[in-house]
Order: C-alpha cells, then structure tokens, then sequence
C-alpha cells in the first residue's frame, strides 16, 4: 500500500488531509506532538483531533515525534523507505506573535525541521512528492506598501493597480521588508524546499496560503482568526482587534479546498514548484465584515474590544491571486464561500462542546 507521511497531522490542514488521503487508498503515517498545546494553551490542543483520525481512519499510524528531533525522523523513514509516495509537510510553529517570545524555538520547528523532513525524504524516498505548507507571511509587510484605499469596512488595493482583480501574484518580492520572526523562519523553509527541488531534482512544491481555516481547526487568539473569533461569539470571550481600524482584509480557504489542491499536485508533481493559496476573490474579508457574518450566524453580538496596537509585520490587506495553481491545474475549483466557512465553524464548535 502507497503510504503518504503526514507532519502535523492532528492539526487543521493536516487532519484535513489525512482523511482525504485514506480515503483515496493510502496508508497514513502521521507525526504530531500536539506542540499547539505548548504554544497556545490546552484551549488548542490537539489531542482531540488524533483520537479522531485514529477511530476514523483503518490505516492510520501516529507517532509522536518532533521534526526536530533528525534521529527519531530517521528511523520513521527508515521504516517506510520507499513505499512513501508523499511526505506532506503542515507542521509548524504558526504564529509570528509568539516567535517573539521563544525565537529559536520557532527557527528550529519551522526551518530545521523542514530541512530535517527535506533530508530524510531525499535519502529514504527521494522519488515521493514533497509538498511544504508555506505562508504568505514571506512576503514580510511589503503587502503594505501597495497603494490601498480606505472604505467604509475594509481597506482595498487601488483600481488602477494590476493586484486589484485577482490579487497578489508570485511575483512579489519577499526581500527589503519586515516580515516578523515567524516570516523569517518560513523565508527559509520555503526557500530550502525550493532548493531541494532544484538543487536533487525532487519533486518539491509549496503553497504560500493565507487564512486557512475549517471546522478541524483548534483556533487561539495568536493562530487561527475565523475559528477564534467564532468561537468568541459562542462562548461569549471578549474578542480583540488589533489595528487598522479593524478593517484590515484577509482571504479565507477551507482546508478541503486546500487539501484538494493537494491532490491535484500529487497527481501531476512539478519541481521546485510555488504558488500563492487563499480564497482569493472568492472568499476574503475584513475582520469588521466577520464580525457581522458571524453574529449573523451565531446570532449573538459579539463581544469586542479594539486596541490601536497593530502586529508586527501584519499585512493590512491580503488577497491571494491563485490564477497560477489553477491554471497548472484546471480540474482544481474552490467550493467554500466565507458564508459557508463560517456556518461550518460554528456548527463544529457546538458539535464539539
């Protein structure tokens, strides 16, 4: 049986995906930690998460390793060698607010754990797919200096420039601007993963994602916006908004749309391959927006605060311009408008209390 490793697969994105790929008739080698309980709280652990995939799914073998950990990686690999047709690489440290506080922790997750996955694909399978979960947080604040237009609820990129129809393309720069630590860590990931394409000809491809979101997220004030601010209204926790008026503009993919790209990848790998990935047009939207469409669909008003601190490096307005992925891969469409991201959301946090 083709077996796909997965990083982080109790988390969203890769929760997300080791069901997808079971389904598909691979076996699951998922590595997890639950390091989002170090990072964010028991409110985020997930725990929860790979007991599910663990009922949920026949084939599926946990271990609890840390990609930092080279010998304990090694002797996965080892174990598998080339049976592996993928290694899918979601496991982080997510937050630029928190790789203030422990910044050489963030650098070895994010980046010498990715080499670590890196190296041990190369030498146990190096003809299985390598895809990385980068960020659009690469691009460092450089977003800002774009020429943006104050409305009533969202900031908007000007008319008149080329970003404005579809969004920010691959062609940004991610060099002179300041990207926050966490940009840093994941600067130097994507660029290694790119590296190991080129340099061994492995098939390596990234997705520099936006807001990913979905029900299977264990969202906290410092990772995961759509998920904590619904569960702010359920729970009736005060919400806070941190700079730009609140008008600061994200987009939003459901980690099935992203997990389905995915698929569309591993059918048909490229090398060294990188593409933005978020909602786009299709689902974006200012946090003030949010907030409606979640009280809306909570039906409670939401209990917020504003502070005119705004994040380090925070990007006032992001929409991903994804004409790339989906030109490379014209069977690949996006299904979750914000509408039904937020319902889902909401629908899993009940489930779930």
């Amino acid at each position: 049986m083709a077996i796909a490793i997965i990083t982080g697969s109790a988390g969203l994105v890769g929760s997300e995906s080791a069901l997808f790929f079971a389904a598909q008739g691979f076996e699951i080698v998922g590595i997890d930690n639950d390091m989002r309980n170090y990072f964010f709280g028991q409110e985020a652990s997930t725990i929860w998460s790979r007991q599910r995939l663990q009922q949920a799914i026949k084939n599926y073998e946990h271990y609890n390793t840390d990609i930092r950990d080279i010998d304990g990686l090694e002797k996965i690999f080892a174990r598998y060698g080339q049976s592996v047709v993928l290694v899918l690489h979601t496991a982080a440290q997510p937050s630029h607010d928190w790789a203030a506080k422990e910044p050489l922790t963030d650098f070895t997750i994010n980046a010498n754990g990715t080499m670590n996955l890196l190296e041990m694909t190369r030498k146990y399978c190096p003809e299985a797919v390598f895809l990385f979960t980068s960020t659009n947080k690469v691009y460092g604040d450089t977003p800002n200096r774009l020429p943006l237009v104050e409305h009533a609820k969202r900031w908007e990129v000007s008319e008149t420039h080329p970003f404005h129809a579809h969004g920010i393309d691959e062609s940004m720069t991610i060099d002179h601007s300041l990207h926050s630590l966490f940009g840093v860590s994941k600067s130097a990931a994507d660029l290694m993963v790119q590296e190991y394409g080129r340099y061994f000809q492995m098939k390596t491809m990234l997705f520099r994602g936006g807001c990913l979101t979905g029900s299977n997220h264990s969202g906290a004030e410092l990772h995961g916006f759509l998920a904590y601010l619904v569960k702010c209204a359920v729970t009736e926790k005060k919400y806070t908004i941190f700079g730009y008026q609140g008008k600061q503009v994200r987009d939003n993919i459901h980690s099935n749309d992203l997990v389905n790209a995915f698929w569309q990848a591993f059918q048909a790998p490229r090398i060294a391959e990188v593409y933005n990935m978020g909602g786009g047009r299709y689902s974006n939207c200012s946090i003030l927006e949010a907030i409606e469409i979640c009280q809306q669909v909570v039906g409670k008003e939401l209990n917020w605060s504003y502070t005119d601190i705004n994040r380090s490096g925070d990007h006032i307005w992001w929409v991903s311009d994804c004409r790339k992925f989906a030109g490379h891969y014209p069977q690949w469409k996006q299904v979750y408008t914000l509408q039904m991201i937020i319902e889902e959301l909401h629908q899993g946090l009940l489930d779930r209390l």
